[in-house]
């Protein structure tokens, strides 16, 4: 999604699912952000750093720039039923939201690998059975 992600994801070797997040925020904020610095047609540049620049200054935890919600929505899946309803949910977010007619048509999905037999996403999936 433009302004959000969702992800199901495991822990192994008692890695604190928090700290894993921390750190998936904090490298990809880093990378979005010098993409952003760094792209001379960026027409957006200068309103988008502002933006995260301000609300950077207003939270004590940052160094400089904010781009992700420090808040997250974890939802335990515990059971089959859940993990089956929730990576539908996951996968039918674009179509909701009328970015695409098929969930497996969203390029950051794993719809793809889940719906179409001959296609791979743009990501590494290890799935669980």
């Amino acid at each position: 999604m433009p302004n959000h992600f969702h992800m199901i994801c495991s822990f192994v070797n008692n890695h604190d699912p928090g700290m894993v997040l921390k750190n998936i925020k904090s490298f990809t904020a880093i990378k979005i952000i010098d993409a952003i610095i760094n792209n001379p047609q960026e027409s957006r540049k200068e309103f988008m750093l502002d933006v995260f620049e301000k609300n950077g200054k207003a939270n004590k935890s940052n160094y400089r720039f904010q781009f992700w919600q420090h808040e997250n929505h974890p939802v335990l899946l515990d059971t089959n039923k859940m993990l089956e309803q929730r990576l539908t949910y996951l996968h039918e977010n674009p179509v909701r939201s009328g970015y695409v007619l098929l969930p497996e048509h969203w390029l950051y999905s794993s719809a793809v690998d889940y719906y179409t037999t001959n296609q791979k996403g743009l990501l590494d999936l290890v799935l669980l059975e």
